[in-house]
């Protein structure tokens, strides 16, 4: 079945790539021994700890390492360590123990549980290292071949037969892939590359289905047969209302085989899709495809003379010095949300390439990619519906007049902030209605008390920054140093430095709360 909807009990992938536990295990200068389990795992980071039951503590996707402190019963260790999702464990030989006991040996070998014996002159924290140095090389090697993929793209764009050109550069950077422009019919317009077996064909024709759905048709008016009374005489069947349709996803996978499948919707309103065959996945693939369906969308789409007009008037209104309330009209909205996007892989600047892609995907030409190289998508409309984007995690503003677009924007940040915190594709800002407590106060005094609170850390933004995640996470430390990308004792650190400067117990409720409302304010 197709996995354009991931499942919300399976927690995404960090941001960064997974790397084989075979590739840790051939360096050869930690000494690293496999004694149980299959080494095709992949490891998506590295945890060391000594409790006694680490489920709590785990993530998933970890190289949980150990030194059997806490070792009491392998096979209930073993049996919750697998509950948690954990990629591999690592045993170190001494102080605890000469060797690994036989009985987590078999525990791992019974759960299929890989488990690596790391001998007594390798630290763990040397495993870590060379953990996040493959993960580096990874991200470094992916991030090059995406980046010549887009100039490549871009190129053939450029050629004189465009969409023949782009899909076939396509297919060049994916390795031998098969794809194909399909209409809104479902027949080829395009392809490039080895066509696949007749199973596949059929596969990629269901799978477009599911990102462009054919539209519902249009119910027929009956006069009857003869000698019944006409339509509008006879009562209307008792019929309950319809639920609303599910608005259909902008990509979705499958498998056929060994064979990987995709389908993406373009944008530009043609219900065009691009279908792609490949026989392997790799990191990247769906970036690259990203930017050929951007590419794709432009050179399909009709010339919109008319909206380019209006977005060139509004523009020039601004810029002399006009309310955001009297040029929002000329885009045709009254009520408008705010989207911030950050990539899934590292951004080293702005890239517009990406953002084209991803304000296509949204139906947006009003984008901003900033330079940490994230992207703001201003959308116009309070009734759409916003649905994740591969390769991207959102955070969404609730529909605002035009006047209140600043704190949109400050409401989508702290939501794209939240979304990487929880490692979530897209979080939605639940919006200020009602106002609570904090409506009681007039903003001018709420900034008053914010500065006079907090300006014992107000000249430092890290200090600050540090504070209102961990507050804004429920004082989560792992979840703080995933928002912030830094280590949690880092984060440690620097709470602990606030509590001192403001002299605050931050185990107070009250105190947190009174914080939490400075900060909004600050």
């Amino acid at each position: 079945m197709p996995d354009a909807l991931a499942s919300p009990s399976v927690p995404p992938a960090p941001p960064t790539p997974p790397i084989p536990l075979a590739a840790l295990l051939a360096r050869e200068e930690l000494g690293l021994r496999l004694l149980a389990g299959p080494e095709d795992r992949d490891l998506h980071w590295v945890h060391t700890s000594e409790m006694g039951d680490p489920y709590p503590y785990l993530l998933g996707g970890e190289l949980l390492l150990t030194a059997g402190v806490q070792l009491t019963d392998p096979g209930h260790y073993v049996s919750r360590v697998v509950a948690a999702g954990a990629a591999a464990l690592g045993f170190g030989v001494a102080p605890v123990y000469d060797t690994v006991p036989p009985a987590l040996v078999a525990a791992c070998e019974r759960h299929g549980l890989p488990l690596v014996e790391v001998p007594p002159p390798t630290t763990f924290t040397a495993i870590a290292r060379a953990v996040w140095r493959l993960m580096a090389e990874a991200r470094h090697r992916e991030l090059r071949r995406v980046a010549q993929a887009q100039q490549g793209l871009a190129t053939a764009a450029a050629r004189p037969d465009p969409v023949p050109a782009v899909l076939r550069q396509l297919t060049a950077r994916l390795d031998g892939a098969w794809a194909v422009l399909l209409s809104a019919e479902g027949a080829p317009l395009a392809t490039a590359g080895r066509s696949p077996s007749p199973e596949t064909h059929a596969a990629l024709a269901r799978l477009a289905r599911v990102v462009s759905p054919p539209p519902e048709p249009a119910p027929l008016e009956s006069t009857g047969p003869a000698g019944s009374p006409p339509p509008a005489a006879r009562p209307a069947p008792a019929t309950s209302t319809p639920p609303a349709a599910r608005p259909a996803p902008s990509s979705a996978t499958d498998t056929v085989g060994d064979g990987h499948l995709a389908a993406y919707a373009l944008a530009g309103g043609q219900r065009l899709v691009l279908a792609v065959a490949s026989d392997r996945r790799e990191a990247g693939d769906h970036t690259i495809a990203g930017v050929a369906v951007v590419l794709l969308s432009l050179l399909t789409t009709p010339h919109q003379g008319a909206a380019e007009s209006a977005r060139a008037a509004a523009l020039v209104r601004l810029l002399l010095g006009a309310d955001a309330g009297e040029v929002a009209p000329l885009l045709g909205a009254d009520e408008w949300i705010v989207v911030h996007a950050r990539p899934a892989a590292e951004a080293t600047g702005p890239d517009p390439l990406a953002a084209a892609a991803l304000g296509a995907a949204l139906g947006s030409a009003l984008v901003d990619a900033t330079e940490e190289g994230g992207v703001r998508v201003l959308l116009a409309g309070g009734a759409r519906e916003i649905e994740p984007q591969p390769g991207w995690t959102l955070g969404v503003s609730a529909p605002v007049p035009p006047s209140e677009l600043p704190a949109a924007d400050l409401r989508a940040e702290r939501a794209v902030r939240r979304a990487e915190a929880t490692r979530s594709a897209l979080v939605r800002d639940r919006g200020e209605a009602g106002g609570g407590l904090a409506s009681l106060v007039t903003p001018d005094e709420a900034r008053a008390h914010a500065r006079v609170r907090l300006a014992p850390i107000a000249a430092s933004p890290a200090l600050v920054t540090t504070l209102r995640t961990w507050l804004s996470l429920h004082g989560s430390w792992d979840r703080t140093a995933v928002a912030l990308d830094v280590h949690r004792n880092t984060v440690r650190q620097r709470v602990a430095r606030c509590a001192t400067l403001l002299d605050a117990d931050l185990d107070d409720a009250d105190v947190r709360m009174d914080l939490w409302f400075a900060l909004r304010w600050l």
